[in-house]
């Protein structure tokens, strides 16, 4: 379970990442705020999720040093 909660955090973090910065990015653009968000859910959409998963298994798979 908690490896579950580790990917869903990382997959939540990534979007949100995702999101401001294509939201910044459209502004500065100079899209209004409509197109600003449209921007952002696209970013969102087009997220690797499955690259995103892989690599948060890798490190979770890692042996912790002490």
């Amino acid at each position: 379970m908690q490896d579950l909660v580790v990917v869903a955090d990382a997959v939540r973090d990534a979007c949100v990442e995702a999101a401001l910065n294509a939201y910044e990015d459209a502004g500065i653009s100079g899209l209004c705020a409509e197109g600003r968000w449209e921007i952002a859910i696209q970013t969102m959409r087009r997220l690797d999720v499955h690259a995103l998963v892989v690599k948060v298994a890798e490190q979770s798979a890692r042996p912790r040093s002490p």
